[in-house]
């Protein structure tokens, strides 16, 4: 394998690790947020709400843009954005500014996560082999750093802006200098053919992607149940102390950084069909144990056997769209990425209103539902014949593609 491929496989890494850091520290520090311009309860879920709107908006924008442009070229000036963003929420003073803020940062992390995932799209089809779930490990380390970051903040009672500079102080160098060795797609394997499922042109048929994005949208669902009702569960449903209650989503995050970082070799050995089977399964099995969980010591083992299972979904979600659109990847990537948006939308007031309606363990059995429907749809994510080599894997490749530097 190239220097070239190596390097780009590297700094692509760091820039999801580096947009970890900072979706964690905007999210976790939410009440602080809060605090500091006075919004209220009934005003914040509408600011909480137009982030991911906002965003399924710069991915919509990502697909126009890099008609124009490289991937590369769209995450290299998105990324500064998003962290000066960043740095905006914690400067700011009015709900006016606020609101501009998360405005920025919301457009900018639509084209942050689709470039992203474009380029690991397109890496992973250069390498030959499963990559995408180390890409999305980095993420989740990220988001590990993040919030420990935070909790760092709260504690010693630090302002948003003091917290947020030195992260951003660090982090946006980095991220300008790496963007030198992104590595965008070259010559795609078939020559150009539109593939299974694709409109003349290169164009997407929502046909074929539809499975995956009812995939992606479910998978998002699990994933913000865990993120915003885990703590209340435990503590109003289990019975567990406030302390208690904090733990199963820094569980869930590590088996995420753990399943991810080993899912490739399993994607390898397996294929991705058999591992993303597997995944909904496990996560499946996870909602039924919190679901019916006697006390507070089986609910967090229910939480993480679902990170466990969910934590591979969505990685071979992106990847399986690059194997069914390989002369149209970039465009597949940004439509797909818009439901991860809108499952992020639907899965915290969907648990909400369920529970309040028939209560939270009945709540608990409804993404437990909608991640079995993976099942359904497990043959999109095989390998399309002559595209992606034969049996699980490509053993090698010498398609490198242009730099960022040719942009």
């Amino acid at each position: 394998m190239t220097d070239v491929l190596r390097r780009g496989r590297a700094s692509l890494a760091f820039g999801f690790f580096a947009q970890g850091v900072a979706f964690a520290l905007l999210v976790t520090r939410i009440p602080a947020i809060q605090d500091r311009y006075g919004v209220s309860d009934a005003l914040l879920p509408a600011f909480l709400a137009a982030v991911p709107v906002l965003a399924g908006i710069g991915s919509v924008a990502t697909e126009w843009l890099v008609r124009r442009v490289a991937p590369s070229a769209v995450l290299r000036w998105s990324q500064p954005v998003v962290l000066l963003a960043l740095l905006g929420v914690g400067a700011g003073e009015r709900v006016g500014e606020l609101a501009v803020a998360l405005g920025v940062f919301g457009l900018a992390v639509g084209a942050l996560d689709a470039s992203m995932n474009m380029l690991g799209v397109s890496l992973q089809r250069s390498y030959g082999r499963s990559i995408m779930l180390g890409f999305h490990a980095a993420y989740s380390l990220g988001g590990i750093l993040g919030a420990s970051l935070a909790w760092v903040g709260a504690r010693w009672d630090l302002a948003l802006f003091v917290s947020y500079l030195p992260v951003v102080g660090v982090l946006l160098p980095l991220c300008l200098v790496g963007s030198r060795w992104y590595v965008d797609g070259g010559a795609e394997p078939d020559g150009g053919r539109a593939g299974k499922g694709e409109a003349g042109g290169g164009g997407v048929a929502l046909k074929a992607l539809l499975p995956l994005c009812v995939v992606m949208t479910f998978a998002y669902i699990g994933d913000s149940t865990v993120s915003n009702w885990s703590a209340k569960y435990l503590q109003d449903v289990l019975g567990s102390s406030e302390q208690l209650a904090t733990v199963p989503y820094n569980v869930y995050m590590v088996t995420t950084l753990v399943g991810r970082a080993i899912g490739d070799l399993g994607v390898r050995r397996l294929g991705a069909v058999a591992v993303v089977r597997g995944g909904a399964l496990v996560a499946a099995v996870g909602f039924a144990v919190v679901a019916g969980a006697p006390g507070a010591w089986a609910g967090m083992l229910g939480f993480t056997l679902v990170g466990v299972g969910l934590c591979v979904l969505v990685p071979q979600t992106f990847a399986a769209a690059g194997r069914l659109f390989p002369g149209a990847s970039d465009v597949a990537v940004a439509r797909l990425n818009v439901f991860n948006y809108v499952g992020f939308l639907i899965g915290s007031p969907l648990v909400g209103v369920l529970g309040d309606a028939f209560g939270y363990r009945g709540a608990m059995l409804v993404p437990m539902v909608l991640v079995l429907v993976t099942l359904v749809y497990a043959r999109s994510f095989a390998a399309q014949p002559d595209r992606y080599g034969g049996g699980h894997e490509r053993p090698r490749t010498a398609d490198v593609g242009r730099g960022s530097n040719g942009v």
